[in-house]
């Protein structure tokens, strides 16, 4: 309210400052018959002279005074014709009234905003850009968050960055922040967890194992809170353990799980092996009736069953490391080793699925 107010009294300065000159025009006007009563009393000091009633020189300061205001007429009356039309008067008073005012509002109405904040220079010359380094991104988020330490979409956003750049510490004050202000959550929980653990060198404590516990209360299937634990176990040396939960969330995981690469190395490492596929009870009841040939060749169809689908879907890492095991368990070590060349060649573009299968075929003794 207050700045339509300012803006009120500054269109009536302007209105004022134009109709001020024009007001003057009467004046002007009225100096016009004000030069012939000066001519009369120039002509009276003449006749005063003549007569002898006033004295050269008083005649000849009257005179000048008079000549002085008659020049300062003549100079008005000249003016006169510019400021004696009334209609243009009053067509410039009705422009500058009215029109001064409309004309603003229509210039400021789409353009302006009186509710918007300002901008200061130092805050533009700070505006982030795509060509800043990634560190002077960070810490002008850092700097706007110390100012405004409960915009939780900000800590949501820094706290991953902060882990990416390896300052894990406040990675983990980052986490903390994001969980008072955005909320709880067991992905939250997750990556609290896995910041704590990785400031203390990639050990999981017990303080991380509580943030990967909490997750897990929350969400069962969290895959970064099952596999912190499963780590969390082969660290403490309970490796049937840590194979247990990693075989677990094999068994549940889609195939196109990003993260199954890295659990099967994890498997691999512990000496664990992903579980077998479920043979159906017919299939059990039908292998009991046959003689070892008969079996021998089923198990061998499997197989081959197997290797086929591989040809088809060559990302699937387990999948290739029970085709090498198979091979490996029937004594066929050479096909073992082809199988693992042709895995190998399958993933060569992926370097976690190579890096879980190099992983796997390291533990079933197939270095090379």
């Amino acid at each position: 309210m207050t700045l339509w107010f300012v803006f009120a009294l500054m269109t009536a300065a302007a209105v004022f400052a134009v109709l001020w000159p024009l007001g003057r025009g009467t004046k002007l006007q009225r100096q016009g018959n004000e030069a012939t009563v000066y001519k009369d009393q120039l002509a009276e000091i003449e006749r005063d002279v003549s007569a002898g009633l006033i004295g050269p020189s008083e005649a000849e300061a009257a005179r000048v005074e008079i000549v002085r205001r008659l020049l300062a007429a003549d100079d008005a009356e000249r003016l006169a014709p510019f400021s004696a039309n009334t209609t243009l008067r009053r067509a410039v008073a009705v422009i500058a009234f009215v029109g001064l005012p409309i004309a603003a509002g229509a210039l400021y109405l789409p353009l302006g905003s009186p509710r918007l904040p300002d901008f200061p220079l130092s805050e533009r010359a700070q505006a982030p850009a795509a060509s800043q380094p990634l560190d002077n991104l960070v810490a002008q988020v850092e700097a706007h968050l110390e100012k405004n330490p409960t915009d939780g979409r900000g800590w949501n956003v820094l706290a991953p960055v902060l882990a990416r750049l390896g300052r894990f510490d406040d990675a983990v004050r980052a986490y903390r922040n994001s969980i008072t202000h955005n909320g709880d959550s067991a992905s939250r929980r997750a990556d609290l967890g896995e910041a704590i653990a990785a400031a203390a060198g990639g050990v999981v404590t017990s303080e991380a194992k509580t943030e990967f516990e909490r997750a897990i209360a929350q969400d069962a299937e969290e895959a970064k809170a099952n596999y912190f634990l499963g780590l969390a176990a082969e660290q403490d040396g309970r490796t049937s353990e840590a194979a247990s939960i990693w075989r677990g969330m094999l068994a549940k995981a889609p195939q196109a799980a990003s993260w199954r690469p890295l659990v099967l190395a994890a498997l691999a490492r512990v000496g664990g092996s992903p579980a077998a596929p479920v043979l159906s009870d017919d299939t059990i009841a039908a292998a009991k009736d046959m003689t070892e040939t008969d079996r021998s060749a089923m198990i061998r169809g499997m197989v081959d069953r197997l290797a086929s689908r591989l040809k088809q879907n060559g990302d699937d890492v387990e999948g290739w490391l029970r085709l090498v095991r198979a091979y490996m368990v029937m004594g066929d070590r050479d096909k073992a080793k082809g199988a693992s060349a042709d895995a190998r060649r399958a993933v060569a573009g992926d370097g976690e699925r190579l890096r879980a299968l190099n992983e796997g075929l390291k533990n079933l003794g197939l270095d090379g």
